[in-house]
C-alpha cells in the first residue's frame, strides 16, 4: 500500500478508536505501529522489534524526568504548597486572570506535564472567584497559559525531543533565551484576546475565599503575609541553581543536564517533605508518573516505525512539491495533533520523521522546533483530552470550550509560526 494511503488510514482509526471507546493512547499508538508497519510492507517481526525500540529510546528520554516532576508535583499537593506559591504569587500580582495565567505558565515546566498544573491549579483557582462565569475564565486562562510554555520553553517532554533531534548542539540556556521571550509576548497576547473578548471578567478583582458546605475547603494563604513560603519553592530554586552546576562545574551533556537538575529537584522536595507525605507522595507520583510515560513509549513505538517504513522521504518529498518547504513541519505537526491531540506525540513523532531530513537541513534548528511547537497548537479539539478535561471542569458547553480553550491556543500556535518566520528569513539567514 502507498505509504501516504496507510499514514492517513492508521491516523483515521487512531482518531475513531480515541473518541469512540477513550482507551488508553498507549494501547491504541501501539495499535496504530503494528497497523501501520504491515500496511506499509513490513513483516510482523520487523513491526514488533520497531514498536520495542521506539518504546525503549521514549522511556530512556523521559523516564527520569518525568518521574521527578511527578513526584514534585504530587509531593507538593499532598503539603498545600500549590496554594502558598498561589498565594506567593499574588502579593505582587493583584489580577486574577493574570494570576492563573502566569501560574499555568510557571508550574508546566519544572512539573513537566500541563495537564498535571491545571488539575493541581484548579480547586485553588475555583475558591478563589465565586462568580461562575469569571471562575471559569481562570481556569481557561491556567490552561493556556500552561500549554504555553509546555510547548516552549525547554526542558519539557514536547521540546526535549525536539531540541535532542535538531538542535543538539545548542546549549538549551540559548535556546531558553530566544523561546522564553516568545513564550511571555504569547501569554500577554492571550490575555489581551480575553481582555477584548470578556472587558468584565479580566479586570475583576478577587473576591473572598468561597466554601461550599460538605465539601473539602482549600483555603489560600493571605497575601497581606510578606513572607514567601520557601519550602513551596525550593524544588524549582534548586533545579534552577543546579543549571549552572551541571554546565560549568560538573560539564555535563545537555541529555545529563536535564536529568540531573530534575533529580535535584525532586531530591530537594523529598528531603523537606514530612515522612509520612514523602512515602505517599513518591507512591502516588510513580505511579501518575507512569500513567504519562507509557502514552508517550506509545508515541515513540508509533514514530520510530513510521521512520523505519521509509515514509518520511516519501511524504516529505510529496509535500514539498505543493508548498514551500517552511511550512512543512507546521502542516506534518499539526496534522498529527489534530488526528490523536497530545502535543508531545506530536513532538516525538515529528522528531523522528523529519531527522536527517532534507527539510531538517534547510531550515535553522531553532526555527524548526519553534515550527513544530506552532504547530502542535492550532487544533486543540475533541481528540484533545486536555480538551475535555476543561470541559468537565468548567461546564460549559462545547461551542463555549471551542471559542475560550481551542481558539486562544490556534492563535498562539500562528502567532509562534509567524515569529519562527520572521526569525528565518530577516534573524538567521
Amino acid at each position: 500500500m502507498d505509504l501516504l494511503l496507510a499514514f492517513v488510514i492508521t491516523l483515521a482509526l487512531i482518531t475513531l478508536v480515541s473518541l469512540r471507546y477513550r482507551i488508553s493512547p498507549f494501547f491504541t499508538l501501539i495499535g496504530g505501529a503494528i497497523l501501520f508497519g504491515l500496511l506499509s510492507g513490513m513483516t510482523l517481526d520487523a513491526t514488533i522489534l520497531g514498536i520495542v525500540t521506539g518504546v525503549g529510546k521514549v522511556f530512556s528520554a523521559f523516564g527520569i524526568i518525568i518521574l521527578c516532576g511527578a513526584v514534585i508535583a504530587k509531593l507538593l499537593q499532598e503539603q498545600h504548597q500549590i496554594e502558598e506559591i498561589v498565594s506567593d504569587i499574588q502579593k505582587h500580582v493583584k489580577n486574577p486572570p493574570v494570576i492563573a495565567g502566569v501560574s499555568g505558565y510557571l508550574l508546566s515546566v519544572p512539573i513537566t506535564c500541563c495537564v498535571t498544573a491545571y488539575v493541581m491549579l484548579n480547586p485553588i483557582l475555583d475558591h478563589l472567584e465565586k462568580d461562575k462565569r469569571k471562575r471559569n475564565m481562570l481556569l481557561y486562562l491556567a490552561a493556556v497559559g500552561s500549554i504555553i510554555s509546555y510547548a516552549l520553553i525547554y526542558p519539557t517532554p514536547v521540546v526535549i525531543p525536539l531540541f535532542d533531534t535538531f538542535a543538539g548542539d545548542t546549549n538549551p540556556l540559548m535556546f531558553d533565551a530566544i523561546s522564553i521571550p516568545i513564550s511571555l509576548a504569547v501569554l500577554a497576547g492571550v490575555f489581551l484576546f480575553f481582555r477584548l473578548s470578556y472587558p468584565s471578567a479580566v479586570l475583576s478583582g478577587i473576591t473572598e475565599t468561597r466554601k461550599i458546605p460538605g465539601e473539602s475547603s482549600i483555603e489560600v494563604p493571605e497575601s497581606g503575609n510578606r513572607g514567601i513560603h520557601w519550602r513551596a519553592w525550593a524544588p524549582f530554586i534548586a533545579i534552577i541553581i543546579a543549571i549552572p552546576v551541571a554546565f560549568f562545574a560538573l560539564h555535563l551533556s545537555n541529555v545529563s543536564i536535564i536529568n540531573f537538575i530534575m533529580l535535584v529537584g525532586a531530591v530537594t522536595a523529598l528531603i523537606l517533605a514530612t515522612p509520612a507525605v514523602r512515602t505517599h507522595g513518591l507512591s502516588q507520583g510513580a505511579k501518575n508518573a507512569g500513567l504519562i510515560i507509557f502514552d508517550l513509549c506509545g508515541a515513540g513505538a508509533l514514530g520510530f516505525v513510521i521512520v523505519k517504513s521509509g515514509f518520511a522521504l516519501q511524504a516529505l518529498g510529496q509535500l514539498t512539491l505543493f508548498i514551500p518547504i517552511i511550512f512543512v513541519p507546521f502542516l506534518f505537526a499539526a496534522l498529527l495533533e489534530t488526528a490523536q491531540g497530545s502535543r508531545v506525540v506530536t513532538a516525538v513523532i515529528t522528531a523522528e520523521v523529519f531527522a536527517g531530513s532534507a527539510v531538517a537541513g534547510a531550515i535553522h534548528p531553532v526555527v524548526l522546533i519553534l515550527l513544530v511547537s506552532a504547530g502542535s497548537c492550532v487544533v486543540s479539539y475533541v481528540t484533545d483530552p486536555f480538551f475535555w478535561l476543561v470541559q468537565r471542569t468548567t461546564g460549559d458547553n462545547i461551542p463555549t470550550v471551542v471559542r475560550n480553550y481551542t481558539l486562544p491556543i490556534a492563535l498562539a500556535g500562528f502567532a509562534i509560526l509567524f515569529v519562527a518566520l520572521v526569525l528565518e528569513y530577516l534573524v538567521f539567514r
